[in-house]
């Protein structure tokens, strides 16, 4: 989760928006910006797309299938 929270607080300060103007924008509470930021790992997978789209990046869940060939 450390990627991910690194991920989201440089792109975010690239964009030189605050947590709270960061969530505003991305259609999210301010909890969901701070716990990402923060390396939490209890996170609602859909309210982290949305943070991601922000920057044209998704999760998707992986594949076990995928990961047994």
């Amino acid at each position: 989760m450390n990627q991910l929270a690194d991920f989201v607080k440089e792109r975010r300060k690239q964009v030189n928006l605050t947590q709270e103007e960061f969530a505003d924008r991305a259609g999210v509470a301010l909890t969901v910006v701070r716990k990402i930021e923060q390396g939490k790992t209890n996170l609602n997978m859909e309210k982290v797309n949305l943070v991601l789209r922000m920057f044209g990046h998704e999760l998707a869940p992986v594949n076990s299938k995928v990961m047994h060939q």
